[in-house]
């Protein structure tokens, strides 16, 4: 089957207060957003290619309004994917493939490198940890409302996850040291999305 079939969770943390305006279309709070954005597949298959089980991590500068586009971005892939589930990942968030992906794929201005690295991606009643090497750590947890369930974001202008709800969460801490590319930062209780997420598209 050509396209992509994705099932697995987002975790994204930033350096927006909470909620992130970009959701919203809005400017970054400090104007500039420096991002994590993480998918885990808990399923998968991209051009016929299984993916399940493997993650890939994009690290980001965005230089203004997030639907400008002209993000500065690094990828990281799964270190435990073979060398054709690298290129299939690669394929399809990186646009080639088209749909959605395609779509988010286009505010990527300048993609800086790809690297392999070992990912450690959970969620755990709600609480999320992601690790990329020793160069991503974050911790999160959502925000909850008064009958305990997760709150929601849905139908937002802008998403890293398209057509699923993202639940607003806040990050507990967020730690990046890339020097080698330029991104260095570490922040506490900053902005925080976590989604289970679904995406079908059949290349037509």
């Amino acid at each position: 089957m050509s396209g992509y079939q994705l099932e697995g969770s987002l975790l994204e943390v930033c350096s927006c207060d909470v909620l992130c305006p970009c959701w919203i279309g809005e400017d970054p709070d400090q104007g500039t957003c420096d991002a994590v954005v993480a998918y885990h597949l808990d399923k998968g298959t991209i051009n016929d290619v299984d993916v399940s089980g493997l993650s890939l991590v994009g690290v980001a500068h965005i230089p203004g309004n997030v639907l400008e586009g002209n993000w500065r971005q690094v990828v990281y892939v799964d270190d435990q994917a073979s060398d054709e589930q690298a290129d299939a990942l690669l394929d399809a968030f990186s646009g080639k493939l088209g749909g959605p992906l395609a779509d988010l794929a286009e505010l990527v201005g300048e993609r800086v490198a790809v690297e392999r690295a070992p990912i450690k991606h959970e969620i755990v009643d709600g609480a999320g940890t992601l690790t990329v090497g020793d160069k991503v750590q974050a911790a999160m947890h959502p925000y909850t409302g008064p009958d305990g369930s997760t709150t929601t974001l849905n139908n937002s202008v802008f998403s890293t996850v398209p057509g699923s709800p993202a639940y607003v969460g806040v990050a507990d801490s967020q730690k990046i040291d890339i020097p080698e590319h330029g991104y260095q930062w570490a922040y506490e209780k900053k902005n925080a999305i976590q989604s289970d997420w679904k995406l079908d598209y059949s290349g037509d």
